[in-house]
């Protein structure tokens, strides 16, 4: 897909933008042979810099992608298997609500970490560090002869979980600023493609042992290599201090609904069918899987909505959906009608966290110069993502101790809290842009 031209002279608006032409008021010297040559030599010199920017970019942009698309295949891969996990280690729902709540409290280290460092380390550096940290995780946790290598398997995904959910999204909005239009939707399609391959790899290999799963840290491992946007050179930035937080606290609380609504179906989907409705012990994933395809599919078509209809409106009828989604959820009497409520609550919901990390880039970069604003933003981006847990921890930990005897009521608490996203969407829309008053006629 090619960028579409932006405002700037050159058509590659960029963190490191190509020299625009001026217009001088002194007369314009003779033209000789030689300074024709040189002229056109300078303006060639121009394209060519313009023109390999904008291939690096579009590198950049398949790179991003593939770091979301492994951590949504390494996530979903791990949580379509808990049932086999809970049955090999012998583990309850509270057990594993506690489990959840380690690895989600460790994912918010792994988030502010990100953004400490970001003031000096690039996200580039940071994300391979992410996926470092996933690719030795993974083995552990998926091959561990006893419980505590386990857990402790589990607490270094933690940590790699907070470090790569920060950074990809940090390289996402830097790379939707070079393109200078909404992108952040198919980065975020890209995580869902990644569960998708994830819960089909779970379907397909539901007959072998649960350690088959370890094949897919090769993904993480051959992202680590790919060509990640680097930050054009900058001071060192201090701890910022002038950020507008009130209007990124209101959008960070619409995020956190959204990943109380996704973690919970996420994390819980599986168990709800395996546990509370009677399901085939090969399909309990398709409470995952159509819940991805749907997401998927709007993530593919967000930025055409958002540009039709805005931010706001598909928010609030995003809301709706999902409330009724989880109503079918619910009140499921059999395993299809169960499927059926997933699917619709990932159609609901699923552009509302790139909505969310959008606008808090937006907001963060208003008035900062083009050399200090990546900077900025990836320190913003790296505490704005600590939102994320806080809706992971009501997801995930309240959904199962509230259903730790009936997950029907677990799943209760999302359906009825995702109304929260009515009265915040209001914080998605862009800043209205007054139009100068005319000069006074008297």
């Amino acid at each position: 897909m090619r960028p579409s031209p932006s405002p700037s002279p050159c058509a590659c608006a960029a963190a490191v933008p190509c020299a625009p032409f001026r217009a001088s008021s002194s007369p314009a010297p003779s033209r000789t042979p030689n300074t024709r040559v040189e002229t056109g030599l300078r303006h060639r010199f121009r394209r060519d810099s313009c023109h390999h920017h904008r291939v690096d970019l579009r590198a950049s942009r398949l790179a991003v992608a593939g770091g979301f698309l492994s951590q949504g295949l390494v996530f979903i891969s791990l949580t379509t298997r808990l049932p086999d996990y809970q049955d090999k280690w012998d583990v309850s729902e509270l057990e594993l609500s506690l489990l959840f709540l380690m690895l989600i409290l460790l994912a918010g280290v792994g988030s502010v970490v990100s953004e400490r460092l970001a003031r000096t380390r690039s996200s580039a550096w940071l994300l391979r560090l992410g996926l470092a940290l996933t690719v030795a995780a993974v083995p552990l946790l998926m091959l561990a002869p006893v419980y505590g290598a386990f857990v402790a398997g589990f607490a270094v995904y933690g940590v790699a979980l907070g470090v790569v959910d920060a950074t990809t999204n940090m390289q996402a909005v830097a790379v939707e600023h070079g393109y200078g239009r909404p992108i952040l939707p198919s980065f975020h399609g890209a995580w869902t493609l990644g569960g998708i391959v994830g819960a089909a790899l779970t379907l397909a290999t539901s007959a072998l042992p649960v350690e088959a799963g370890v094949a897919v840290v090769a993904v993480p491992l051959a992202v680590l290599f790919l060509p990640f946007l680097a930050r054009a050179e900058a001071p060192p930035l201090a701890a910022p201090t002038d950020v507008p937080w009130r209007p990124i606290l209101l959008v960070g609380l619409g995020m956190v609904v959204f990943y109380m609504v996704d973690t919970a179906a996420q994390t819980w989907g599986a168990v709800y069918l395996d546990e509370t409705i009677d399901t085939p012990d090969g399909l309990v994933a398709l409470a995952t899987l159509p819940y991805l395809v749907a997401s998927l599919a709007l993530r593919l078509g967000g930025d055409r909505l958002v540009r039709s209809y805005g931010a706001v409106r598909v928010i609030r009828v995003g809301a709706l959906v999902a409330c009724l989604a989880l109503v079918v959820v619910v009140l499921a009497p059999s395993w299809p009608v169960a499927v059926l409520g997933f699917t619709l609550l990932g159609a609901g919901v699923a552009v509302v966290a790139p909505l969310s990390f959008s606008a808090a880039a937006r907001i963060a970069g208003e008035g900062v110069d083009e050399l200090s604003r990546q900077a900025r933003v990836d320190a913003v981006i790296g505490r704005f993502n600590q939102f994320n847990y806080v809706g992971a921890l009501l997801g995930a930990v309240l959904t199962g101790a509230v259903g730790q005897d009936n997950l029907r009521l677990g799943f209760a608490v999302p359906m009825v809290l995702v109304l929260a996203l009515l009265p915040l969407a209001r914080a998605f829309a862009p800043a209205a842009v007054t139009a100068p008053t005319p000069p006074s006629t008297r």
